[in-house]
């Protein structure tokens, strides 16, 4: 088992952001996470990556707890994260961006700066930003900034990858194109994908093994993708009546 929650429950005051929510992920597996907006997938994924930690439950990363770690000691392990809005250093060209990942991530204090350049050099030929390589981050379009967050991600060398809506405003071409790329690269470098999205369910059905969907901070439904999808609880979630109707 490479990632397990435990009635992992995070609060706001009142408010139950995360609800007891039990899940695995093995080594290598796609899963994909979803619900509407407020479901607390962002949460979720900030328990995961130790943006906060849970006032309930455990989490558990290659067999280590990891519970209450923060962020910059979860990276080294394997943990790796895109966010929804690509937060490139701007002033830094994508290769400088695309190091930084290789520095701080499984290889942290065991590369060089050289080092991280080079593998920053094989990381953006992989996600095809050759052409950009010396352009400032912060002159990109929102795809290529996107690929951006995708390659320092990758240049981490995760053994996990959490992608907050990677195609989130992407055409439906470019979301086909993200989706091959991404399954073809973690079968490559065997990294397990978590993968949010919220109405994109043609990059769900394209990729993921599993679902789990969230509904008011608790998990509703864990299964095969096909399964999770088609299940009425789902479907009443995401159209709002009764899947009957």
């Amino acid at each position: 088992m490479l990632l397990k929650l435990d009635n992992v429950t995070k609060r706001f005051g009142g408010l139950v952001a995360v609800d007891h929510v039990t899940l695995e992920i093995e080594p290598g597996q796609f899963v994909g996470i979803a619900g509407p907006n407020g479901s607390g997938k962002t949460t979720l994924f900030n328990c995961i990556s130790g943006v906060y930690f849970p006032e309930e439950g455990q989490i558990v990363f290659d067999d280590i707890d990891i519970t209450r770690m923060p962020p910059y000691r979860r990276a080294p392990l394997g943990i790796g994260r895109t966010f929804q809005i690509p937060r490139p250093f701007s002033s830094a060209t994508v290769r400088e961006n695309v190091a930084v990942g290789a520095m701080f991530g499984t290889m942290s204090g065991q590369i060089s700066v050289d080092e991280s350049l080079k593998l920053a050099d094989q990381t953006i030929e992989l996600v095809g930003l050759q052409e950009h390589r010396d352009k400032a981050a912060g002159s990109l379009t929102p795809v290529e900034k996107k690929l951006t967050e995708v390659a320092r991600a990758l240049a981490m060398k995760p053994k996990l990858l959490l992608m907050d809506e990677a195609m989130a405003g992407m055409h439906p071409n470019d979301i086909d194109e993200m989706v091959a790329f991404i399954k073809r690269i973690a079968k490559q470098e065997k990294i397990a994908i978590v993968a949010m999205v919220e109405h994109i369910m043609r990059a769900l059905v394209n990729m993921a093994e599993k679902v789990i969907v969230l509904h008011q901070g608790a998990k509703l439904v864990d299964a095969p993708t096909q399964e999770a999808l088609a299940d009425p609880r789902v479907i009443e979630v995401y159209l709002g009546r009764p899947a009957e109707t």
